[in-house]
């Protein structure tokens, strides 16, 4: 589960276990349901330090994505669990501090969308990949999904990773816009709290409101309740 690290910089937030390759708890550091709340959680702790947030995890994977399990058990339910995954991207897109993401393993799907919403995004070289695999899954995207992606990336990039379910290594991502940075597993976090000294004294409810302005489109479609005609 999610879990909080301060710095003299950052409150950096964690996005599975300490430590570990694979949580067993919750593999891949998926988006279950009571690791959103979790997540949630962390987050109001983090910004509590009144510091930029940095979004990472250790191990394999930043995030893979939607928790396949339960949806796959509860089909049902898929439309209330897209709209609680849209509130967290709202969430992330509007906080009222600096955000970065560092991205230290595969972000697939829902995970590479998380990365998305932060303001700023480095990826490590040499390991792990940022993918929309929902083409190769024969799955669609909801509208505030597609909007996040079409509003956070660059148009060409959007279309080639939304249409082709491409695997993007950290070089690729920094040329297609993904990501502003890559850079090598021993500078991640250093690079990450680099940014976040230089954006430290943004933080404030003026930031927020920044952003809400910036977003109010995208913003608009993530609150879109998700139809069940979408399945």
């Amino acid at each position: 589960m999610p879990y909080l690290s301060l710095t003299d910089d950052t409150a950096e937030v964690f996005l599975g276990a300490r430590g570990l390759e694979l949580d067993e708890t919750n593999p891949e550091n998926r988006f279950r349901l009571d690791w959103i709340d979790s997540f949630n959680a962390v987050l109001d702790e983090a910004l509590s330090a009144g510091k930029p947030i940095v979004l990472t995890a250790t191990g394999k994977f930043f995030s893979n994505g939607l928790d396949t399990d339960y949806i796959a058990a509860s089909y049902g339910e898929l439309p209330g669990y897209l709209d609680k995954v849209h509130e967290l991207y709202v969430r992330v897109l509007t906080l009222p501090v600096p955000t970065i993401a560092a991205i230290n393993g595969h972000a697939f799907g829902a995970g590479a969308m998380l990365a998305l919403c932060a303001d700023h995004r480095i990826m490590r070289t040499g390991r792990g990949f940022w993918s929309l695999p929902e083409a190769a899954l024969n799955m669609p995207f909801t509208r505030g999904m597609a909007a996040l992606v079409r509003t956070r990336v660059p148009d060409a990039a959007a279309t080639e990773a939304m249409l082709t379910s491409r695997r993007y290594n950290a070089e690729d991502a920094l040329t297609a816009g993904i990501v502003e940075e890559a850079v090598d597993d021993t500078g991640l976090l250093d690079r990450a709290r680099a940014v976040a000294r230089e954006r430290a004294a943004l933080v404030g409810d003026n930031q927020a409101a920044i952003k809400r302005g910036l977003r109010l489109p995208l913003l608009e479609d993530l609150s879109t309740l998700t139809p069940p005609t979408l399945l």
